[in-house]
């Protein structure tokens, strides 16, 4: 490999670099996707309807529909406060996760790269250093999403928040730090392999692609189906009453299967793909310029 591009790995590789810009990438990624995810959040937490009764929703669109004719427009943005505190960080640490990765492993290719194994275990350690803020960042913006779902689904937390520090305080003052991070395994376990494939999926892309202008969006493509059962899991336990689900992601798994059918793990994945493409888009694109700008700092 030339020296020239080897410089440029290493700069690209560097922690505190990869923290920072992953911090500027997080912040664009709320921005553009955080109301598809409003709608997610709804489709997976409503009730299923009794015999004879129509769903609460018929679908991604019918759901933006009914939301913003009865709560508004920014309706789409509840919890978007906690998400701004705790993307950016997630974020950062997520990116910084994957250049621990590749730090830790001997570029294996005869060019000096990663090989794609390499990339996607880099990825994955995100999975892991992201943990410590995300489960909590998502535990709250759950239940905030899930507020007006909660009025008729029993199985969906009824206490009222008044935002998203409210509700990380009153989580807080019932449950301690444990009520906070109710999710934390799932959220381990849907992340290591999620974020294997997302930066294994763009490094690879970006690498074997000269158009960067595609990398950022075919990465989410392969994340889909590998994340989907797990994140509605995670969004009907985190959005469930305390006491509702004593064994975790298995309970809910159990209750699922029983009286929906497994095709409810798939439920939301509509706006899944609405948001997916824009919001990763979006946080490539703030990563890529902020990395560029700290490049030429030093």
């Amino acid at each position: 490999m030339a020296k020239g591009s080897s410089d440029s790995e290493n700069k690209n590789v560097d922690p505190l670099k990869n923290f920072l810009a992953g911090g500027v990438g997080g912040a664009c990624l709320v921005v553009i996707g955080h109301p598809p995810d409003t709608i997610k959040v709804q489709l997976q937490t409503m009730p299923e309807p009794k015999k004879g009764e129509k769903p609460m929703y018929n679908g991604a669109i019918d759901c933006v529909k009914k939301t913003v004719r009865k709560e508004g427009f920014l309706s789409l943005y509840r919890g978007v406060g906690s998400m701004f505190v705790g993307v950016t960080p997630t974020s950062a640490l997520s990116f910084f996760g994957n250049s621990i990765g590749k730090k830790m492993q001997t570029p294996s290719r005869s060019d000096g790269d990663y090989s794609l194994p390499q990339l996607f275990l880099a990825g994955s350690i995100a999975g892991i250093t992201n943990t410590i803020v995300l489960t909590p960042v998502e535990r709250v913006k759950c239940l905030l999403q899930a507020q007006e779902t909660a009025k008729i689904n029993k199985n969906v937390s009824a206490t009222e928040y008044k935002g998203s520090f409210d509700c990380a305080k009153q989580l807080y003052q019932k449950g301690g730090i444990q009520s906070l991070y109710r999710g934390a395994a799932i959220t381990i376990g849907r992340g290591i392999p999620t974020w294997g494939v997302y930066f294994c999926t763009y490094d690879g892309l970006k690498r074997s692609l000269k158009s960067k202008g595609y990398s950022e969006k075919l990465s989410a493509w392969r994340t889909i189906l590998a994340a989907m059962p797990a994140d509605v899991l995670k969004s009907r336990l985190q959005s469930a009453p305390s006491d509702k689900y004593p064994h975790g992601a298995r309970d809910v798994f159990r209750e699922l299967r029983k009286k929906e059918g497994l095709g409810s793990l798939y439920r939301g994945t509509t706006a899944i793909l609405i948001r997916a493409f824009p919001a990763n888009a979006a946080c490539f694109l703030g990563y890529e310029i902020a990395m560029e700008a700290l490049n030429k700092l030093y």
